[in-house]
């Protein structure tokens, strides 16, 4: 049923995004396992587009936000205001009350205001004014940033990093990929045409039954080596927290479902890992110096790591 919807879902967001059907799939993956996505790219090449075909495409609610250095947490959360009318306060939600949020440059935010997601990112709720509030299901944080461009940006902490299931780089098109996206666009733009192939009530579903999705002992030992072996690294100063060896069991979990598994593969992990886990490595500064990337040191881990075999 996952495999079904997943195709679904995918073949309709690549009525607007040409090709690009792994970054897509692992958009879906995402979304099943509950957690957000840190698009980190150059400008152009269809962030902001992917998360508006996905929301469409899931049925959901869509708010876009444009983090700037001047953004204020209540302009995320939503505040409280004073009706003359009635002499109450009355709580004006922001555009954190939604089921997919895309944090257009997040990083471009000051970290008080980056700060404001952290909650809700993680536990589905926010707090204003001592009045929790709960996040409509499903709940998806779609947040940008620009790789290239530096100035007046505001790295994202720590914290706020590793409450992203997956950090993914969409990437240039192919020669035949962007003749495609001429051809398609030659008339009109497809994305407002675009309409829902799912509900949000068939999503929450789906969540469901990916949790269902078994993990073998011997499998489910291969996640924790390779999440922990990022914190014996040598060249790796902060490696993986016992949140991404989760994040890592759920993808995999997720990627497995989609392609119509009821089970996950060592391969299934393999596949994961540099997603999972890049983004939330701090490589040391020794390493640095010699030009060693995230993904090279994850790719290393994945390939030393002893695979479980069946005997």
């Amino acid at each position: 049923m996952i495999e079904s919807l997943a195709r679904r879902i995918c073949d309709n967001v690549q009525k607007v995004i040409v090709g690009k059907e792994e970054v897509i799939q692992l958009t879906l993956v995402s979304v099943l396992c509950e957690g957000h996505i840190l698009l980190e790219d150059v400008p152009g090449i269809g962030k902001t587009t992917l998360a508006r075909a996905l929301a469409v495409s899931l049925g959901c609610s869509f708010h876009r936000l444009q983090f700037t250095p001047d953004l204020l947490p209540s302009d995320v959360t939503g505040h409280s205001w004073f009706n003359q009318k009635n002499q109450e306060f009355e709580f004006r939600q922001g555009p954190l009350m939604s089921q997919v949020l895309l944090a257009d440059e997040i990083n471009r935010a000051t970290p008080r205001t980056q700060s404001a997601l952290l909650e809700a990112m993680q536990e589905q709720q926010f707090t204003v004014d001592g009045v929790t509030r709960h996040l409509p299901r499903p709940f998806l944080v779609l947040a940008t940033q620009n790789p290239v461009e530096l100035e007046g940006t505001f790295p994202l902490p720590e914290a706020q990093i590793d409450r992203f299931l997956m950090r993914i780089a969409i990437g240039y098109p192919s020669q035949e990929d962007e003749n495609r996206l001429l051809e398609r666009f030659r008339v009109s733009d497809p994305l407002p045409e675009l309409t829902a192939v799912t509900t949000p009530e068939e999503i929450i579903a789906m969540q469901g039954e990916r949790r269902q999705v078994k993990v073998e002992a011997s499998v489910r030992d291969y996640v924790v080596r390779v999440a922990r072996a990022t914190r014996e690294h040598e060249e790796i100063d902060l490696g993986a927290s016992p949140r991404a060896t989760l994040a890592l069991y759920q993808a995999s979990q997720g990627w497995a479902a989609i392609h119509g598994r009821g089970f996950v593969l060592p391969d299934d992990v393999k596949t994961m890992a540099p997603y999972v886990l890049c983004h939330r490595l701090m490589v040391s500064s020794q390493a640095q110096l010699r030009g060693r990337r995230p993904e090279e040191l994850v790719a290393d881990i994945v390939a030393e790591v002893p695979v479980p075999v069946e005997v």
